[in-house]
């Protein structure tokens, strides 16, 4: 028993000793483990590492919090706000790279980088159908004062044609671009299409310049107008043309051009409907009765 006694006591000296030159670190035997009540349990591993247990299970707790945390679902309002979670140095970043394409610089790798937004889309969509309205009915006050024979009446609903013809505009074009382009990634391999976000999100933002070109339509100068509207168009489509030419140019030449084509062809639709919208059909004035 003294003998046992002894060695148990110079166990416990070690233990001490070593615990005195690293305070921070809990030590492991790999054959004794020591732990007086009311101490920290100290243990030195084979390997002569050090670690405390109460961090691990704090890590480990922290970890198995981590795993228990779900996703919210596609039909709950967290799931959208991550795509609204974006500042205004963001977003006049995106604007000025719409505005502002160059061959080689894609708007998708240098600008939204992996995180695409609504919010941009959104509110540039609703400026432009707003914009749309105001100017058509103030082309309508304009030709009343040159020609009194003209009828005027406040036209409410070029705002509902407007927002609706641009925002299905938004978000179906970009709908049947992205599953052509994902239907032709099964046909070629080394083709790597956008993200249906990213592609709503580039038409989006390609559509800021027409907003301050359907002010400039106020303009009673035919030719004026349409050398606005030709270069928010040339804009506008270059954009998207180099933006989308990085993953088309992995097809087939035909198949790009088409593709390429379709998509300046129905830009240059919406932006000669915005034309038409804006300057409207003036009623002439009914003739008073006797």
């Amino acid at each position: 028993m003294a003998a046992a006694d002894e060695l148990a006591f110079h166990e416990f000296e070690e233990a001490s000793d070593l615990l005195a030159e690293t305070p921070d670190a809990a030590t492991t035997s790999g054959s004794n483990q020591l732990t007086p009540q009311g101490h920290v349990a100290v243990a030195v591993d084979s390997g002569g590492s050090y670690g405390a247990e109460e961090e691990v299970e704090e890590s480990d707790r922290t970890a198995l919090l981590q795993e228990e945390k779900q996703q919210p679902g596609f039909w709950t309002f967290g799931y959208y706000q991550s795509f609204f979670d974006v500042d205004t140095s963001q977003v006049l970043d995106r604007i000025r790279g719409s505005l502002l394409p160059r061959p080689g610089h894609n708007f998708v790798r240098h600008h939204l980088r992996n995180r695409p937004d609504l919010y941009g889309p959104f509110w540039i969509c609703a400026t432009l159908a707003f914009v749309l309205a105001v100017t058509g009915n103030l082309t309508l006050v304009l030709a009343q004062r040159r020609d009194p024979s003209i009828h005027y009446s406040p036209q409410f609903h070029k705002v509902t044609v407007a927002g609706v013809t641009i925002y299905c505009y938004v978000w179906l074009v970009p709908l049947a671009l992205w599953a052509f382009l994902r239907w032709r990634k099964g046909v070629r391999e080394r083709m790597g299409p956008y993200t249906f976000l990213e592609t709503v999100c580039v038409y989006g933002y390609s559509l800021f310049v027409f907003i301050p070109t359907v002010v400039l339509w106020l303009i009673p100068v035919p030719w004026l107008q349409w050398l606005f509207g030709g270069l928010a168009l040339a804009l506008s489509a270059a954009s998207l043309v180099f933006t989308l030419w990085p993953v088309v140019r992995e097809d087939t030449r035909l198949v790009a051009a088409v593709l390429l084509s379709t998509v300046v062809l129905l830009h240059a639709l919406l932006a000669v409907g915005c034309k038409a919208q804006q300057e409207g059909k003036p009623l002439p004035a009914l003739p008073l009765r006797p």
